[in-house]
């Protein structure tokens, strides 16, 4: 764990490295007045030491620079952003195509090499699972995740009302018919990848729209691209207004998903990047998160729940992504749920 000053020395070293320790210690005297020089190479040391950075030269000439990797990795200190009300903050406001050439090395060999460990426990776990036993399994992971993803788009049902709904077709008293309709839509969305999970190896834009439609049938968001400019919550980015740069987007987004080598990676650019071009008036994430899984399953992956997932740390890892094209937090947070998923499901 960083704490606070070293936080702001890495974000400082990922914004403008190269950089020295005396350009360091000028960039955070005014947060952090009384630091000393001998404390701020403490404080690189450490970093060095997490491998977090990399030095570079000698003596006098001594530089620290970000360990490389993906531009889309850059660290921010979540906590610090956001407490920049939204109006102040320096961001990107248009979509940026270059996200599409800096997708390789999203996942570092060890963080992969954790992942897959983890994997193998799931698909050690399923292959003991009789028959009757997995299908309970998976409406488990669909009445969850059909909660989920519904809650984070701001439906009030809670988990045991979605259980009876999915299960019984009973709606819950108090509750608009829409919320009801949401929740059953990711139900039918679940059911058409878990059945078909072969299908989804190679992704295609009609794929993406499958899952779309499947989500948002029966409450009013048109099937097709985008042709209205749309605002986004607490941000100041605007997506993509034009149809043709919409489906140019979604078709290099497709393009980079059939090319990507690692499962994980996969998984984690179709959970952001349909987000953030917005292709569709609405249900963009919902398609997001669905996507995701698909792609998982596709590929023999354990599917991801986001039953433990903080639905404002989920905001906020998007809005970084959409106003600096940042991943990591996002990564984190994707790390997490997966190995919730495969501790919590499937025997």
């Amino acid at each position: 764990m960083l704490n606070k000053r070293q936080k702001a020395i890495l974000e400082l070293v990922e914004q403008t490295s190269p950089v020295s320790a005396k350009q360091i210690l000028d960039g955070i005297s005014d947060e952090f007045e009384k630091v000393s020089k001998p404390t701020v190479l403490r404080d690189l040391e450490i970093l060095l030491a997490n491998q977090l950075i990399k030095k570079r030269g000698r003596a006098r000439s001594v530089v620290y620079e970000s360990k490389g990797g993906s531009k889309l990795l850059k660290y921010f200190d979540v906590q610090k952003y956001f407490d920049t009300p939204v109006d102040e903050r320096t961001v990107k406001k248009q979509f940026v195509f270059d996200i599409f050439n800096n997708t390789p090395g999203l996942f570092t060999a060890a963080e992969l090499k954790h992942l897959k460990k983890l994997n193998e426990h799931y698909q050690a776990k399923i292959k003991k699972l009789v028959p009757a036993a997995l299908k309970r399994e998976i409406e488990r992971i669909t009445i969850e995740l059909s909660w989920k993803s519904s809650q984070l788009e701001g439906n009030t049902y809670s988990l045991i009302d979605t259980e009876v709904l999915i299960k019984e077709s009973r709606e819950a008293a108090g509750h608009p018919k829409e919320e009801a309709t949401m929740i059953l839509n990711h139900k039918r969305a679940l059911d058409y990848i878990f059945s078909n999970p072969e299908e989804f190896k190679k992704i295609t834009i009609a794929k993406i729209r499958a899952i779309h439609s499947l989500l948002t049938k029966n409450l009013g968001i048109p099937d097709n691209f985008r042709k209205i400019s749309v605002g986004i919550i607490g941000t100041n980015y605007q997506p993509l207004s034009n149809q043709f740069q919409i489906k140019e987007a979604l078709e290099k987004t497709v393009e980079v998903l059939n090319s990507e080598p690692a499962t994980p990676a996969k998984a984690l650019i179709a959970a952001t990047f349909i987000a953030y071009i917005q292709p569709f008036v609405d249900g963009n994430k919902r398609t997001s998160r669905i996507t995701a899984d698909a792609l998982l399953l596709a590929h023999g992956w354990c599917p991801l729940s986001l039953r433990s997932m903080d639905a404002a740390e989920y905001k906020k890892a998007l809005i970084l992504f959409y106003e600096q094209n940042s991943l990591r937090y996002f990564k984190e947070l994707f790390m997490e749920q997966f190995e919730f998923a495969v501790q919590n499901y499937f025997g």
